[in-house]
């Protein structure tokens, strides 16, 4: 069950890399591309970061025989991506941005970072 939950997460959070760069770095703010490429990484998001908390941590302790460090991140994500929603549909453009950029550099460049730490799948896949 856990090597199909990986698979699932790891389909879900890759697309999620390049559009959230786009999104953020590159894209033209507001324009339909934006809310498009937007929506899909935050159904992404989300659903990847839901998955993981049915995933047990295999590396490092464990809390509740379950979770791992890296949980925080994904109680991050999921707490992030309605919020960012909120900003933008009452106009805070700022708040926006600023839970945008947290949601990518949390939920992927540094949970990423983990995911190739020794021990871990992706390093072993990888390396």
């Amino acid at each position: 069950m856990y090597e199909t939950l990986r698979t699932i997460h790891l389909i879900a959070v890759t697309p999620c890399i390049p559009i959230g760069f786009y999104l953020i770095y590159i894209s033209k703010k507001g324009n339909n591309l934006h809310r498009v490429f937007g929506k899909i990484y935050l159904v992404l998001m989300f659903f990847q970061a839901t998955v993981s908390f049915f995933m047990d941590a295999r590396v490092g302790p464990q809390f509740l025989n379950h979770f791992g460090w890296i949980h925080i991140l994904s109680v991050i994500t999921v707490a992030t991506v309605p919020y960012t929603l909120y900003a933008i549909k009452r106009g805070d453009v700022k708040a926006h941005l600023r839970s945008m950029i947290i949601l990518f550099w949390s939920g992927l460049i540094i949970a990423g970072g983990f995911t190739l730490f020794p021990g871990r799948y992706l390093n072993e896949l990888l390396f």
